[in-house]
């Protein structure tokens, strides 16, 4: 059956539902009529759910966490809905002009049209069709809608009997359910304008820069023609063609009495006066100047593809990102993030192979304000042997993708720490701690190995050894004292807090390690299982926290296109620790970085320049892993956590060497400051005398 004799047919029986049965009887023959059906032409009693409540692909806009400034748009089909009442009366009368002039009249289904085209057809030989807007609309909703299946979409396109008459009766259901203005404000919405624009908004953007509402005459003409014919888009397409639809439009909207001659022949003179705008599509899209923006997006896009509240694998996730027109408030801080990018330039330049990832994360919520690092977000060709140098889309910050992270020292000792007082130990626990101290755990040969059984030892003698307390322990950083306080407590207790504050083991062998070797894992204490800025800045802010673990999380707020917030959204945070063992904890935490503890205690410390230029209460901790292969500095105020860890992602052997850490405390303690420039100066809460001096049962709850 061809094409001319298709169009023929869908017409004739066009006109036998729409005129009724006497009419179809003369028009038709009457085989054809009653083998049809009367039934098989009346419009359907319900409307599928693609037309019911519509659901075309739009994009999906992620902010920052001022909830205008975008970082980027993720998108199959440029498109983001408006209401009818926000798009110009010229545009919705051009668009009527064009494509159904009779469109406030008709129930539908055009009986004049369909007769028009039938009469063409049969006298020329042509193509021409009698699909209303109504009826385009019913069309372009089911070979859109993402919860069809691909036969459901492309059965909506087919070129059959069948989906010509099925068209026919949902266009007649809709339009008894629907008003006028709704169904012009959804064609608008779903309409194809060419050059990648789907919809009145985002063809606004892409030729004119534009929105909706402030349309021109001849600005709106031109769109309208573009329906009929987007391959002659302007920008990328055929200019002259294009500004000949829109002449004809203009004398469409004449001739039906929309716009006066004078009005239509000025917007015929007018330029076309195109300024055309791209919407960014994916990280690689964030704008030039906020290159660094690109692995908080790339963090981002693993965050929603680990949420099974958007679809059962990545794949149906990234489908309902890139379709679902989601409002993404991000937590990302433009001013701290351009903070922290700067200060990681101070620590390491963009010209150097090691790198400093950064991370800044919200005590209570878990909130990332930033991540940054001496890197180019982008896919740009590196110097062999390098994967991460000067060009990187890897997750050096936040781990994943091949990144396992980085040694972290003894930054760890903070959860054997935290093992220790919820055991019941006191923060004033002494031990006469040794330059080495040999333990029970059994090691293989090495630097730290005494016949089989792991020895370290303190690195300055003088400063380290003797008697200690927590307090003072932690803020010198006294290896064999931790040694002995992990025996104490268990190391498979040390490893379980780690894991309860959300240091993850993506290392192979780290994994197997914590899962069947934890009891045995002395080192562990010292900081020897890979990590990254992210999980110890949100290790340390539970603390910050008095105690409250919150999975770090990039958005603030996700709102779907009515406007309704998604729960995926909302912050997921637990106790986790006893409130006095998380007090006592930040207590001894000042000690390192130069503040002093409630009780007086500090006595020294390896970050003690941090405090006096920060000029507010502040805890945290430096590690060297061996040989100083890589350097850590973590530091928390009540309001903000920080972490960077310097190191050579490519070459694992390129020891950073101990002087960086210098650089690292400055740089973390200037992005304090700008960051919590204009907060209020908050205190930690002391802990109470019975966790600071007394030995007690396990302190496990509160």
């Amino acid at each position: 059956m061809n094409r001319a004799y298709l169009d023929k047919l869908f017409t004739v029986v066009l006109a036998g539902v729409l005129a009724g049965l006497a009419l179809a009887a003369a028009a038709l023959p009457a085989a054809l009529v009653f083998g049809l059906g009367v039934k098989n032409l009346m419009p359907y009693t319900a409307l599928p759910e693609a037309l019911k409540t519509p659901q075309p692909a739009q994009r999906s806009n992620l902010y920052a966490n001022d909830g205008r400034t975008l970082i980027t748009s993720f998108y199959v089909e440029d498109r983001v809905d408006v209401p009818v009442a926000e798009v110009a009366p010229v545009m919705r009368d051009a668009i009527v002009a064009a494509e159904d002039v009779r469109f406030y009249e008709h129930h539908g289904v055009d009986v004049r049209g369909v007769a028009r085209a039938f009469t063409a057809n049969r006298r020329e030989g042509t193509r021409q069709g009698a699909s209303t807007l109504t009826m385009q609309y019913v069309r372009n909703a089911l070979a859109g809608d993402p919860r069809l299946t691909e036969e459901q979409r492309a059965a909506a396109t087919e070129i059959t009997v069948g989906r010509k008459i099925r068209e026919m009766r949902y266009a007649l259901t809709l339009e008894r359910q629907v008003g006028k203005d709704e169904i012009l404000g959804r064609y608008l919405n779903i309409a194809y304008f060419g050059a990648g624009a789907y919809g009145i908004a985002a063809a606004s953007k892409r030729y004119f820069s534009t929105t909706p509402d402030r349309l021109t005459l001849a600005q709106a003409a031109l769109l309208a023609g573009l329906v009929r014919s987007p391959a002659d888009d302007p920008i990328n397409g055929d200019a002259d063609a294009a500004v000949q639809r829109r002449a004809y439009v203009l004398d469409r909207m004449v001739e039906t009495g929309r716009v006066n001659a004078a009005d239509a022949e000025a917007a015929k003179a007018t330029e076309l006066a195109l300024k055309p705008n791209t919407t960014p599509n994916d990280c690689a899209a964030v704008p030039a100047d906020h290159n660094d923006w690109g692995f908080f997006c790339d963090w981002f896009t693993q965050w929603w593809n680990a949420q099974p509240a958007f679809g059962e694998n990545v794949d149906e996730r990234q489908r309902t990102l890139r379709r679902g027109g989601w409002k993404i408030v991000s937590s990302l801080d433009p001013d701290v993030q351009a903070k922290a990018s700067e200060q990681v330039r101070e620590i390491y330049p963009e010209t150097i192979a090691r790198a400093a990832p950064t991370a800044v994360v919200q005590p209570g919520t878990g909130r990332v304000l930033a991540m940054a690092v001496n890197r180019t977000y982008g896919t740009a060709a590196n110097p062999a042997g390098q994967q991460n140098f000067p060009n990187t889309v890897n997750q050096l910050v936040a781990g994943g993708g091949g990144i396992t992270g980085y040694q972290a020292g003894s930054t760890f000792k903070l959860f054997a720490l935290l093992a220790a007082l919820e055991s019941g130990l006191p923060l004033d626990t002494e031990f006469d701690a040794p330059r080495v101290y040999v333990t029970q755990y059994p090691v293989g040969a090495g630097p730290a190995s005494c016949g089989g059984r792991w020895c370290p030892e303190n690195a300055n003698t003088y400063w380290m050894d003797g008697d200690r307390d927590m307090w003072d322990a932690f803020g010198r950083s006294v290896n064999t004292y931790f040694a002995w306080l992990t025996e104490r407590v268990g190391a498979d207790r040390v490893v379980e807090m780690a894991q309860r504050l959300g240091i993850v083991f993506r290392a192979p062998a780290d994994a197997r390690m914590a899962r069947e070797g934890a009891r045995s894992w002395g080192p562990f204490t010292l900081g020897v299982s890979a990590t990254t800025p992210l999980d110890l800045a949100g290790a340390y802010a539970a603390v910050a926290a008095e105690g409250t673990w919150c999975r770090p999380t990039p958005v603030t707020s996700i709102t779907d296109p009515a406007g309704r917030t998604v729960a995926a959204g909302n912050t997921d945070c637990r106790q986790v620790l006893d409130t006095e063992v998380a007090r006592a904890a930040a207590d001894a935490s000042r000690c390192p970085v130069g503040d002093q503890s409630m009780y007086r205690r500090c006595d020294g410390g390896t970050a003690e320049e941090l405090a006096p230029g920060l000029r507010r209460p502040v805890a945290g901790k430096t590690g060297s892993s061996e040989r100083n292969a890589t350097e850590t500095v973590v530091a928390f105020t009540p309001q903000l956590s920080v972490a960077t860890i310097a190191a050579n992602p490519d070459d694992p052997r390129d020891a950073v060497g101990g002087g960086v850490q210098k650089r690292q405390i400055a740089a973390v303690g200037r992005i304090l400051a700008w960051s919590l420039r204009d907060e209020p100066v908050r205190d930690f809460v002391p802990p109470g005398q019975a966790v600071a001096f007394q030995h007690t049962s396990p302190r496990t709850g509160n």
